[in-house]
């Protein structure tokens, strides 16, 4: 193959921010990596020339240019060798075709490839010859959902097409002069390739043609504002309606944090003493500190001594009092009570008058133990004692607080455990994957043998220090907690590896890797109208109108709605004008009228061809065609492949060649010249050595709600509105949203109260769905 490419050290004739601009070999020295790739001298001394001998063309280059753009043409001039079919350039990652310019000598036609919504790769075909070795130039621009050709400086097609996505990730490959390392190989000279950020990049070929009217994406794009500005409104009604509730609400009530302890609240920042504490209530949060009491001089006469409700010492008054239920009183000599004791088990002790007998219950006369203090019965009076996990805050230990045995390091949790403090205790926590042995200590729990992982049923189960892990088994692939099916091969024409090796086909395909369409036609499954004739597709089949009949604008499946044309009153007849054309079912007859010596020639391309004459195309060698009493009968030339003579250009596949085979796409199979393939709803062919593609052909989808089935390559129509992948939209169909605003079709929007759900006014239907990428 031999690529030569040239392309200039400047614009001539229009300037263009360097930032807007990818000029394809801009400073490009050719080196180790480009083998095959050296520099030659050019169509002119003005720019450096490149001659491409290899088929190593890969050429990354800062695409970012072009990332998120829908807005770009694509400018080249060129020189292609007739017949050939090659890509002038393309970017592309794995089997996603972002960009991808080609030029077909054999179909003469010129195709752009783009990505669209949903990763599906739109082919815009536009019937063209560019192969037929004459210089042109040629620039391709898209402004959001219209795409022109211009040839030239002439604008020659301008389309509707979808709006392009160009979310480039960053390994993508770059070529320049062909599709891949093995297909799509350009035969021809290139100059001034580039792409250029703005739909009027034409203007460098031809600065005559500057514009500055609005481009079809400053519309596009001024919809899509509006239909942000709506969703905007909608969420912003939907806050200030919210808004509006709370603050009715808020206007007759005052809010304050409060606290509330042993069922008495307190206000913020009001302060009380609990016990031989000082509590405040801040924020809602009780905050206490221990009470510190002053040193106490009492006068002569009187003793520290505690008094109840209080936690300091008071000085209190020496009197011949006894302590009697810890309040203190003068007694009598009569007013000591009777004893039920022996008199040998009655005692007098220091601070009591009267007698009482031994195990006297002094606790129940009252005692100052509070909540965290137990009242213990001695021999001689009662005394508090703190319980287990309290401290004391005072001397008698009437009052006692919480000791936290984990912060203080006065625990027996062991390895594996998280210590948690309680009121007069602590507790033990298992760390997460964990399971207890006993109060203090936990060992590692499998998750495995229990059953209580997380892996998938295709998957084994590890277990780990504190967890497990999950690997999938051979012959599947994933994280371990899904796991899928691999095949060698992977499955082809949308079929699904379900277990290792083994596909389960989509509708209308079969074979190990789903590789093989089932061809409904020949294998009996389709029967169509009589004046329809059956043509298989990948995975499906059409009906279409035999010669002579045409579709009346049903579009039935069984092509029922194929009718007959008049080709007496169209204007189709090849008639000579001494003859008077007969309409017939499926043609036409051309007569001689009574009495007249009629001569029986035909018109074809607006000459007379004579009767009986037979011609070879101008357009198309290999066809031959004949003049038989005024018709015009063409057929392919019939290839005798034991003719050593045979013309190979008309019959490929009499070529016996090596060097005129092809390799499939994959790379495993290889084709004679001649023979036709189907490969991701492309149709190709191999014709000596050369390998060309173009979109499968499908009927017409006439209806508002379409989709492309899995595994399919052609538009259906379809009933639903929310399983329509393309909708052809009827502003005049609107959809009121949940807060009553007016959506165009076309339009989307999240549904209020939700984050993950989208909606999307279809012609006057709204369709919902969970987005679970973000759930």
């Amino acid at each position: 193959v031999r690529l030569l490419i040239l392309f200039p050290s400047r614009l001539v004739g229009f300037g263009v921010d360097p930032s807007l601009r990818i000029n394809v070999f801009h400073d490009f020295v050719p080196g180790a990596e480009f083998e095959g790739v050296s520099q030659v001298q050019g169509f002119h001394d003005e720019s450096r020339a490149f001659l491409f001998q290899g088929n190593n063309n890969d050429m990354p280059r800062m695409l970012q240019k072009l990332r998120g753009r829908s807005e770009f043409t694509v400018a080249v001039t060129l020189r292609q060798e007739k017949l050939n079919s090659g890509a002038m350039l393309s970017i592309h990652h794995a089997e996603q075709r972002f960009l991808e310019l080609e030029s077909s000598g054999q179909k003469n036609e010129v195709r752009l490839h783009f990505q669209v919504k949903g990763q599906q790769t739109h082919t815009e075909v536009f019937p063209y010859t560019l192969a037929d070795n004459q210089w042109h130039k040629v620039a391709v621009a898209i402004s959001a959902s219209h795409a022109t050709l211009y040839v030239d400086c002439n604008r020659i097609y301008e389309r509707v097409v979808p709006v392009p996505l160009m979310d480039i990730p960053g390994d993508t490959s770059f070529w320049i002069g062909q599709r891949n390392g093995a297909h799509g190989l350009f035969k021809g000279v290139m100059q001034d390739v580039q792409i250029l950020v703005m739909p009027q990049g034409y203007i460098t070929q031809c600065p005559d043609l500057n514009r500055t009217c609005p481009t079809c994406n400053d519309f596009h794009g001024l919809v899509q504002k509006i239909m942000e500005l709506q969703d905007i409104l909608a969420k912003t009604s939907s806050k200030l309606s919210l808004a509006e509730e709370k603050m009715n609400g808020l206007d007759n009530c005052y809010c304050e944090r409060t606290c509330s302890v042993k069922g008495v609240t307190y206000r913020e920042d009001q302060s009380w003493t609990d016990g031989c504490k000082n509590c405040t209530c801040s924020n809602g949060t009780v905050q206490c500190e221990t009470l510190v009491c002053p040193p106490l001089e009492c006068p002569d006469g009187s003793i520290p001594a505690y008094v109840a409700g209080q936690c300091c010492k008071k000085c209190q008054p020496k009197c011949a009092v006894c302590p009697q239920g810890r309040t203190m009183h003068r007694v009598q000599s009569g007013d000591c009570p009777e004893l039920h004791c022996p008199e040998a088990q009655q005692v007098t002790i220091t601070d009591r008058c009267c007698k009482i007998c031994r195990g006297h219950d002094f606790c129940a006369e009252g005692h100052f133990c509070t909540e965290h203090s137990d009242c213990l019965n001695l021999d001689a009076g009662a005394s508090c004692s703190c319980k287990e996990g309290f401290r004391p805050l005072r001397q008698d230990n009437a009052y006692c607080e919480d000791i936290d045995e984990c912060a203080e390091g006065k625990h027996y949790c062991r390895e594996n455990t998280m210590c948690v403090n309680t009121p007069g205790s602590f507790m033990c926590i298992c760390h997460t994957g964990y399971i207890r042995i006993d109060d203090y200590s936990c060992t590692e729990h499998d998750e495995c043998v229990s059953g209580q992982h997380s892996c998938d049923e295709n998957a084994l189960c590890f277990n780990t220090v504190g967890g497990h892990s999950c690997s999938c088994k051979p012959g599947y692939m994933g994280n371990g907690t899904v796991c899928r099916a691999l095949c060698d091969s992977l499955c082809l024409n949308g079929g699904s590896c379900i277990s290792p090796n083994v596909c389960v086909c989509a509708q209308g395909f079969t074979g190990q890797r789903c590789e093989r369409d089932i061809d409904e036609c020949s294998e009996g499954f389709v029967e169509c109208d009589s004046h329809a004739t059956c043509v298989n597709l990948p995975g499906w089949y059409h009906c279409e109108c035999r010669d002579g009949y045409h579709d009346n604008g049903m579009l039935t499946v069984n092509g029922e709605s194929c009718e007959d044309i008049d080709e007496c009153k169209s204007g189709r007849s090849t008639c000579a004008n001494d003859t008077i054309c007969f309409n017939l079912d499926g043609g036409y007859d051309c007569r001689c009228p009574h009495g007249h010596n009629c001569t029986g020639d035909c018109i074809h391309d607006n000459k007379v061809k004579h009767n009986g004459q037979i011609w070879v195309l101008d357009n198309d060698r290999c066809s031959v065609c004949s003049c038989q009493m005024g018709q015009v009968m063409c057929r392919r030339m019939v290839c005798d492949c034991e003719n050593p003579t045979v013309d190979l250009f008309c019959c490929p596949e009499c070529d016996p060649r090596l060097s005129s085979q092809c390799l499939h796409q994959n790379g495993l199979l290889t084709y004679a010249s001649g023979d036709s393939w189907t490969e991701n709803c492309q149709q190709c062919q191999c014709l000596q050595g050369e390998v060309d593609c173009w979109p499968v052909s499908c009927p017409p989808a006439d209806c508002d709600f379409m989709l492309v089935p899995e595994g399919e390559c052609c538009t259906r129509c379809v009933s639903d509105p929310c399983q329509a992948q393309r909708v052809r939209n009827d502003i005049t169909k609107t959809c009121e949203d949940e807060h009553g605003i007016t959506r165009f079709s076309g339009s989307s929007w999240v549904k209020h109260g939700t984050e993950c759900t989208l909606c999307q006014c279809k012609n006057g239907h709204i369709c919902c769905s969970v987005d679970p990428m973000c759930l």
